[in-house]
């Protein structure tokens, strides 16, 4: 890992107010750079994953991951920069992805990073990875609190039933690691209900009991990996209620 995040822009301008303001709006100094890849010849290309400190003590319930994607033309001396604020380390990959970083560049792995729980958490990661433009995301949620957990809220354009997804993560400090899991509602209103009540487990995506192989083989690799962690049961508490003193905890693929 490295902390020290300079996109050497110092003798190029932005090319638009676009990049200007996501330059400005960024504050350097809250961020800890968790992975980072830089393009040659010239350093023409950056992307950075990295946790928002400052995102912590903010307001409850805001990503606190951000990707950045620096493009620079060096014979016009101008740049642009875009960010984008995720919840999940597999989103802000995909989305890094898309503007051009190969996702073996941007990933999230030794030292410290705390580890995935099993093939099923590794799958669904990919999944999301690689989508490409597949979900539209309406809605995301970071929790500090117990339990310590985060999700997002996607339209799948692919999905010809049950189009509307939740993407949960939830972390296992005492294991150092973590687990995702998809689920899948027919519309917000009954994925707000799930995500409120918590009264039953994490609805699967109907694809899970087709017989089209590659699904029974996530679902077979998980009843034999080790260590592994349930779907969400009753008894979590509704993602909207935070603790009001924030407190540090294992982020996105580090343990701070």
């Amino acid at each position: 890992m490295n902390d020290i995040l300079d996109f050497g822009l110092d003798d190029l301008s932005p090319v638009d107010d676009d990049s200007e303001e996501a330059m400005e709006a960024l504050w350097t100094g809250d961020l800890t750079v968790l992975s980072q890849h830089h393009t040659t010849p010239n350093g023409s290309h950056s992307f950075v994953l990295a946790h928002d400190r400052s995102v912590t003590w903010g307001i409850p319930g805001e990503p606190q991951l951000v990707a950045i994607a620096v493009a620079r033309d060096l014979r016009q001396s101008t740049f642009t920069f875009e960010t984008s604020q995720h919840a999940t380390a597999s989103f802000a990959q995909n989305w890094l992805a898309e503007r051009g970083c190969p996702l073996e560049r941007i990933a999230l792995h030794g030292g410290d990073y705390i580890k995935p729980a099993d093939h099923l958490t590794l799958q669904v990661e990919q999944q999301i990875q690689k989508s490409g433009t597949r979900y539209e995301v309406l809605d995301t949620y970071t929790s500090d609190d117990n339990p310590s957990e985060a999700w997002t809220l996607v339209n799948d354009s692919q999905a010809t039933q049950a189009p509307v997804r939740l993407f949960y993560e939830e972390w296992n400090h005492g294991a150092s690691t973590y687990t995702m899991r998809e689920g899948a509602f027919p519309d917000v209103g009954v994925a707000q209900t799930w995500l409120d009540e918590r009264s039953e487990p994490l609805p699967e995506p109907p694809e899970y009991s087709d017989h089209n192989g590659a699904v029974v083989r996530a679902r077979i690799a998980l009843s034999r990996s080790a260590g592994t962690s349930p779907p969400p049961q009753t008894g979590l508490d509704a993602p909207r209620a935070s603790a009001a003193v924030p407190v540090q905890r294992a982020v996105q693929g580090k343990l701070l």
